[in-house]
Parts: structure tokens; C-alpha cells; sequence
């Protein structure tokens, strides 16, 4: 049974405020047109990936059908469109967007953290963008044009939006959305920054800044007590805290999650033996245990915790899709953000689909205290342009709660909790769909339930 997943806001993903969506496509497409009308070429990544797609008739065809199929409220109106508009992308850092009325007053201010996805969002919601985004040889040319972003992101220059100026990230529309979900904490009081009274905080890139530290201190491990029956081992009626691996917004819920299922458009349920890269060993594990997925937003903290006390038994790297999406009719009536049937989003509306097919890594982590099971999985998605998943941990290693096991880099990104079948785990009053939760805090409760291994 699943916990009803209610879209509560794109995380940072789409821009809420219809100006700043407006005034960066618009910007995207008048770029893309001037570069058109004055002949220029290609960057050599984005001339690369051209030759990719134009050279394999299937690809070209599909990418042809793309551009039919496509909503009309798409500025991306044909192949060359879309590679000017990336020119632009992969040589600038995403920067905090600021919209004016026509008296040059600021009506609104939000980042554009993921510029990329912007790109590909509506061209992703059609029927043959479903065929050609789960291509592998689309996606080791896109994955070869990511990387080529991720390098120019980690070098000196790529930190030019990180600054106090209107359309900075620390000026003060974009601190106010920094520190949005820290609390009573500032964001130098949260984050360790090299110079944290200069204009970029001392970040002197702009992977630095995406994949900051927390201070020490901040986000402790907080124990659950629980008392034990004198001398007595901890038993099922004392069960094991979980704590949350990512700094993120709970996405779903899904209890007694089948070794094999199907998605479809609507209510997408959780396929393990397709999560677990087709292991039928840890599929038939896993069987009948219960997925709890949440997702980052650009904002967000972006190293992975350990949720428990144990021991990294194995680490799988699957390589998968950047943008492939189950195509839908749009946003659903009701939508916080969206008009029903706006086709903007469906990456957003597809993440539990992404954790068959994104690109991911696996780490399965032996637990020590027996209650949470056999094993316990964390995966980490990687969503869009989220090209990287860093593992900082090895097979063997020793972790406990808060230990850090990796991190993502460039964007946004979602996250699963794998709980083996045979553990009930039972989330904390707080833990609901909708709600944002810092790294480290319990999520709730393992329990091992009577019955075979």
C-alpha cells in the first residue's frame, strides 16, 4: 500500500512565479535565434552531441518526432534551436533569475538551479521523447555533453553568479530562499563557507557552493530512547531508529513493494528487481518490504547520511536516463503550482519511475542491530542534469547514523530508502508527504516482524 503521492510544489525545479519562467525561456530562445541568424558555431561538446543525434538515422527521426509531438508552448522549435540553447547553458552557471514590470520595479526573484531540465522538460512529455531518452547511445551523448557542463562548473569563473548583486544567489531575494528551510539558522550559521563575509561566501566555484558542508554541529543525530529489558538484547518490541539520508521533501510511501510490477501513467508503483539493476538475489531480499522516497530541490543540502549503524556490504553505479519521463496529460486539477493539464513537470510527476531508469548508485548497508533486517538500501537518483553521483564510501566501511556516504552534484535529485521484506517500518507523526526534512532527522522506526528470514 502506498501513501497517496500529492504534489506539493516542484521543489526548486520549475520556477513558481510565471515571469521568471517566462523571462528565462524567453531569454533561451532569443539567444538561440541570434546565434541562428549570425551563423555561429556550435561549442565543441554541444557540436559533438549534434553529430551524435544527426548520425544515427534513429535518433534523428525520433528527435524529428519530438518536435511535432510537442506542446505549442514550447520555445524549442527545432534540432538547431535546441543546440544554440544549449551553447548558451554549458558555458554559464545557473544564476538567480529577476523579473520587472515595465518601470523596471521587481515583481519577482527566483534561481534557476536546473537550466538544463528547462531545456528538455516539455520535449520530454511527448511519445517519442519516451522511446529516445531511454536510448543508451542518446544517453552517452547527453551524458558526454553533461560532463563537459559538470568540468566548466567546477573551475574557477563558473562561481560569477555567487554574489550579492540583484541577480546574485546571495543577494537578498536569494538568501531569503537559501535559508528557506533552515530554521532559526542563517545560511553561514549552517554551511561551512571559506569567507563567509565575502560575496560569494569564499566559494571560488560553483560546484563548491552546490555541494557545500554543513558547520559542525549543525543537523546532529539526535537519539531515540528506548529502554531495554535488564541485560536483555534489543528485541522486536524495541525498535531501530532510522535517520533521514537527505536533506529533502517526502515524495511517497509504498509498504509490501513487489519483486516485479509495471508503471504506468497514473499511480506508478515500485519495481525492485528493476530498482536493484535487475538483481534477482537482492530483488527476492527486498520482497514485500516497504520504499520511502523523497526528492532534493536545487537549494538543498546534497550529501547522503547513513540512515543506520552497519557496515556497506556492496555499491552498484548504474548508468541510466537524464530526462526520461512517463508522458502524461499535464498537471492534475488541483495542482499547488500548475494549471490542470500544464505539461510542464512530468520529470517531477515521474519520480518514482526515475528509479528504474535515472542514472543511480546503490549502496546496500548490512545493518548491525538485526531488527532493520538482513540489509537496507540507499539509492541515490540522479535526476537531469545530476550527471554525477560521487560515493565517498567503500565496501567494507564501517558507518553509522550521519556518516556520509556521497553526494550529488549540479542540480537536483531524488532519493530511496529500501527496507528489506519481513521490517515494518513506521514513520515519525512529522514524516509526511509534502514536508521537507533536514538530513539526520529520525524518520521513523524499523521493526523486524516474526517469520522466516
Amino acid at each position: 500500500m502506498a501513501t497517496p503521492t500529492i504534489f506539493c510544489g516542484y521543489g526548486g525545479w520549475l520556477p513558481r512565479h510565471p515571469e521568471i519562467y517566462k523571462n528565462f525561456i524567453n531569454r533561451l530562445y532569443n539567444h538561440a535565434l541570434q546565434r541562428s541568424r549570425d551563423s555561429l558555431e556550435h561549442e565543441p561538446a554541444v557540436a559533438a552531441f549534434g553529430e551524435a543525434i544527426q548520425g544515427d538515422p534513429v535518433m534523428k527521426s525520433l528527435f524529428d518526432q519530438i518536435f511535432r509531438q510537442v506542446h505549442e508552448q514550447s520555445k524549442v522549435k527545432n534540432f538547431e534551436y535546441l543546440l544554440h540553447q544549449l551553447d548558451y547553458i554549458i558555458v554559464t552557471a545557473p544564476k538567480y533569475e529577476t523579473a520587472k514590470d515595465p518601470n523596471g520595479d521587481v515583481i519577482a526573484n527566483e534561481p534557476i538551479g536546473v537550466p538544463m531540465y528547462l531545456i528538455f522538460d516539455l520535449l520530454s512529455n511527448t511519445a517519442a521523447a519516451y522511446d529516445l531518452f531511454r536510448m543508451k547511445e542518446f544517453n552517452r551523448a547527453l551524458k558526454a555533453l553533461l560532463e563537459n557542463w559538470g568540468k566548466f562548473l567546477t573551475q574557477p569563473g563558473s562561481n560569477s553568479t555567487l554574489n550579492t548583486t540583484e541577480e546574485g544567489w546571495f543577494s537578498e531575494a536569494g538568501i531569503r530562499h537559501l535559508e528557506e528551510n533552515l530554521g532559526e539558522y542563517s545560511f553561514v550559521q549552517t554551511y561551512k563557507c571559506p569567507d563567509p563575509g565575502a560575496d560569494d561566501r569564499g566559494f571560488t566555484t560553483w560546484d563548491a557552493f552546490f555541494t557545500r558542508a554543513l558547520n559542525d554541529g549543525v543537523r546532529p543525530i539526535e537519539p531515540i530512547p528506548i529502554t531495554l529489558p535488564p541485560g536483555g538484547p534489543r528485541t522486536a518490541a524495541y525498535p531501530t531508529p532510522i535517520y533521514n539520508a537527505c536533506e529533502s521533501t517526502v515524495l511517497r510511501i509504498e509498504r509490501n513493494v513487489k519483486k516485479h510490477d509495471q508503471f504506468w501513467l497514473k499511480g506508478q508503483s515500485y519495481s525492485l528487481y528493476d530498482m536493484l539493476n535487475r538483481n534477482d538475489e537482492y530483488a527476492k531480499l527486498f520482497e514485500g518490504g516497504t520504499v520511502y522516497q523523497a526528492f532534493l530541490s536545487p537549494a538543498d543540502f546534497h550529501r547522503w547520511h547513513s540512515p543506520i549503524k552497519g557496515t556497506i556490504a556492496d555499491i552498484v553505479v548504474v548508468e541510466g536516463t537524464y530526462y526520461a519521463v512517463l508522458p502524461d496529460a499535464g498537471a492534475d486539477q488541483g495542482d499547488p503550482d500548475l494549471e490542470g493539464g500544464d505539461p510542464r513537470g512530468a520529470l517531477i510527476r515521474s519520480q518514482p519511475f526515475l528509479t528504474i531508469e535515472a542514472t543511480r548508485v546503490l549502496i546496500y548497508i548490512k545493518p548491525d542491530d538485526s531488527n532493520v533486517g538482513p540489509m537496507m538500501c540507499f539509492i541515490a537518483v540522479g535526476m537531469a542534469e545530476v550527471s554525477t553521483c560521487q560515493v565517498r564510501v567503500k565496501k567494507g566501511d564501517e558507518v553509522k547514523p550521519g556518516t556520509e556516504l556521497g553526494m550529488f552534484h549540479f542540480g537536483g535529485s531524488s532519493h530511496a530508502l529500501v527496507f528489506p521484506g519481513g521490517t515494518y517500518f513506521e514513520e515519525s507523526k512529522d514524516v509526511k508527504v509534502g514536508e521537507h526534512i533536514w538530513v539526520n532527522k529520525n524518520l521513523g522506526l524499523a521493526t523486524r516482524m516474526p517469520g522466516p528470514e
